[in-house]
């Protein structure tokens, strides 16, 4: 239960992250003369911002385990773009999107691991 509950925390700060990246994107397309082109490497980053943010928060809430709920976190986000991706828009996973979708889930599990290690350390402390 304690995994399911880190997980859903993490999957929170990747929602939070997002949002507020979209906010920001939105309004730096809005109001200067940037084009989309343009963010398209600023989005892959900020995607993998929010994948270390996410996996990060639920390696800290989960305190142990953190390949596991890394994993599981990094997963579940690729669950749902890709139900998303084949049953929204009928399309499957190019060739690059698997692979920023496999540096994703080893970004998630990085963070879960540092997590997990940070919160260790403020046990001991």
């Amino acid at each position: 239960m304690k995994t399911v509950v880190s997980v859903l925390y993490g999957w929170i700060g990747i929602l939070a992250v997002m949002l507020l990246a979209s906010i920001i994107l939105t309004l730096l397309l809005r109001f200067t003369s940037l084009g989309e082109s343009t963010l398209e490497m600023a989005t892959l980053f900020i995607s993998f911002i929010a994948l270390f943010t996410g996996g990060l928060i639920s390696g800290l809430k989960a305190k142990n385990k953190g390949i596991l709920v890394g994993a599981i976190t990094g997963l579940l986000f690729t669950f749902i773009v890709f139900c998303y991706r084949f049953l929204g828009l009928h399309l499957s996973f190019s060739i690059v999107e698997l692979v920023n979708h496999i540096a994703y889930l080893l970004l998630a599990i990085i963070g879960s691991i540092i997590g997990v290690n940070l919160s260790s350390g403020e046990e001991s402390a």
